[in-house]
C-alpha cells in the first residue's frame, strides 16, 4: 500500500500537533494555529479528490476543517484544542460506516495482506472494528473533556502522549489476539 507524501505530512503534523499547538498559543496566539490546521486538512482532502481517492475520510478531512473553522469564529483557543475530538469523531463515522457497508475497516486493512481472507477472518475483523470504535469513542470523549476541562498542558500530554501510547497499546493487543485466533483455527483444522 502506497502511501503519499501528504498522507505522512498530515500524520506527522497530527502527532506533532498537541506539543506544536501549546507552543504557538502561548508565543503567537490561536489564530495562526487555526489557520495553517484548516489548510493542511484541505489540502490533504484536496491531493485525496485530485488523485481520485474521494473516500469517507477524504470527507471527514474536510468536515474536520470546516468544524475547526467553525469552532474558530466562537472561539478560537477552543478551536485548537477540538482538533483531536474532531478527528476521532471523523475516524469514529469512517469506521462505523464500515459496518454499515461492508467490508468493515479492520478487513480492508488485512486484505491488503491476506487478498483470500477466508470466513472467519471476516467475522473477526468485524469483531475487532467494533473493538476499534469502542476505542476511538471512549479516546474521543476524553479529548472533548481535555479540550473543555483539563489545562493546556494536561490537554498536550493526553492527545499528544497518552493517547498515542493507547493507540499502540490497543494496536499491538489486537495484533496478539489475532495472531492466537489464527493459532487455534490453524490447530483446529489440522489433520489429525
Amino acid at each position: 500500500m502506497k502511501v503519499s507524501p501528504s498522507a505522512l505530512a498530515l500524520a506527522a503534523f497530527s502527532i506533532a500537533y498537541p506539543i506544536l499547538a501549546v507552543l504557538a498559543m502561548r508565543t503567537i496566539g490561536p489564530w495562526p494555529v487555526v489557520g495553517l490546521l484548516c489548510v493542511l486538512l484541505m489540502l490533504r482532502g484536496a491531493s485525496n479528490i485530485l488523485g481520485a481517492a474521494t473516500t469517507p475520510m477524504t470527507l471527514a478531512l474536510i468536515a474536520v476543517a470546516i468544524a475547526v473553522a467553525s469552532v474558530s469564529v466562537w472561539n478560537p483557543q477552543h478551536a485548537v484544542r477540538l482538533y483531536p475530538f474532531f478527528m476521532n469523531a471523523a475516524s469514529l463515522v469512517a469506521f462505523v460506516n464500515t459496518l454499515v457497508r461492508p467490508p468493515t475497516m479492520i478487513e480492508r486493512f488485512a486484505r491488503i495482506r491476506e487478498p483470500n481472507l477466508p470466513e472467519s477472518g471476516v467475522r473477526y475483523t468485524r469483531k475487532a472494528t467494533i473493538a476499534w470504535c469502542i476505542f476511538i469513542f471512549i479516546n474521543g470523549a476524553i479529548a472533548l473533556w481535555t479540550a473543555f476541562f483539563a489545562d493546556l498542558n494536561t490537554w498536550a500530554l493526553y492527545n499528544g502522549v497518552i493517547a498515542y501510547v493507547a493507540m499502540g497499546l490497543m494496536f499491538g493487543g489486537e495484533l496478539l489476539v489475532r495472531r492466537g485466533v489464527k493459532a487455534r483455527e490453524a490447530a483446529a483444522n489440522a489433520p489429525q
